[in-house]
């Protein structure tokens, strides 16, 4: 495994906040992660943007690289980080949440996937071997397993056959990821790889896949295959009976969570990495983020307000324009009303990670949850 060191520094209950040293530097958690599917976010962000609103780490798709430009051409120019001139982590997805996703496009087979390329058709294989090489072409910090995401609600009988063949992909992909770290012309032979606990809905399942890739002495775990149809209460029943299977000094990671309170109630489980759409997508919406719920700017009561979208926010959105002049903006399809409401949110995203990594700190956080959850339901 690569050097790393990853240290918890303050627990209140199960919820922990820890330090994680990394080769592009240090990690503070809990952490949310902002997602830049094909190394930039969406609406227009810079990744000088990204320093000034808070962002600790950076999340980017394997399969979407691969498709364009082209995962060579990424090696070529250096790695991600020198791609995008972003100097701090990087944690890329396996492209095992395509196979869940574009599902009308693929073919799941003991040696991978085949898939058509939502962009011009084209067939494509990735297996574990070809995730791990693209992953270390694209020279990330954190490289994700290779996985198959079955939808939350499947049979059980293809829940099981699916978690038995993404343990036996997981051992191809350490495999792989320790020849590729001891290659000459890998740009990162420090190459963190997180493994990925699977099974759905049924605690049973769950349980015996984390003690088998626990075995495995990863770098980190994650959970996926949740918040892709379930209820909020089964997600969170999932992670009351897994978490406590996977280590406590090692990152565990919620795969594609969510709202602010679906991470409250994460970390309240010992979650500590997140990452999720909502924040960016919403914004492009004109749906804004909180302390008090989310406003939707579209609506006519905000024509002549003159207040920021929220008062003593410190993103670059409130420091300087009024809600009238964003809406008016977006009314009017220029893209600054999007960039704008894009980075409100990702600052109100790294923003609510600093409080709970604080009140964690303090020994507070089981209050710190309560307020913040109650004040998000009186905005509602």
């Amino acid at each position: 495994m690569a050097k790393m060191r990853y240290e918890v520094i303050a627990t209140e209950g199960r919820a922990k906040s820890a330090v994680m040293e990394t080769v592009h530097g240090t990690i503070q958690t809990p952490v949310f992660m902002n997602v830049g599917t094909v190394a930039a976010i969406k609406g227009a962000v810079s990744t000088e943007d990204l320093e000034q609103i808070g962002t600790q780490v950076e999340l980017s798709n394997t399969y979407h690289l691969h498709v364009r430009p082209g995962d060579e051409i990424v090696k070529k120019l250096g790695g991600l980080q020198r791609f995008m001139s972003w100097d701090k982590p990087i944690l890329t997805d396996s492209g095992g949440f395509q196979v869940f996703s574009l599902a009308g496009l693929r073919k799941i087979k003991e040696e991978g996937v085949t898939f058509q390329s939502h962009i011009d058709g084209r067939k494509l294989f990735i297996g574990p071997e070809e995730s791990m090489q693209i992953q270390s072409n694209l020279a990330s910090t954190i490289a994700m397993a290779f996985d198959e995401c079955p939808p939350a609600l499947a049979e059980r009988e293809y829940v099981q056959a699916s978690v038995e063949r993404t343990t036996r992909w997981l051992e191809r992909c350490v495999k792989k990821m320790a020849e590729l770290n001891k290659r000459e012309d890998t740009i990162n032979r420090e190459q963190l790889l997180f493994g990925i606990n699977q099974g759905a809905v049924y605690a049973d399942i769950r349980i015996e896949h984390a003690k088998r890739i626990v075995e495995m002495e990863l770098d980190g775990y994650a959970l996926g295959g949740l918040a892709v149809g379930e209820s909020h209460e089964q997600m969170y029943y999932i992670l009351d009976e897994t978490v406590p299977y996977l280590p406590k000094e090692k990152p565990v990671y919620l795969m594609g969570v969510g709202t602010p309170a679906n991470i409250l109630e994460a970390v309240d489980r010992g979650v500590d990495f997140f990452d999720c759409v909502y924040p960016t997508r919403n914004g492009r919406h004109a749906h804004l983020y909180t302390r008090s719920g989310k406003i939707n700017l579209m609506n006519a009561k905000y024509e002549t307000d003159e207040r920021p979208v929220e008062e003593g926010c410190g993103c670059p959105a409130c420091r300087r324009y009024s809600r009238a002049y964003i809406r008016h903006l977006l009314k009017a399809k220029e893209m600054l009303g999007m960039r704008l409401c894009v980075l409100h949110n990702l600052y109100y995203y790294n923003h609510l990670m600093e409080e709970i990594r604080a009140a964690i700190g303090e020994g507070r956080f089981a209050a710190y949850k309560k307020e913040a959850l109650e004040r998000m339901k009186a905005g509602e």
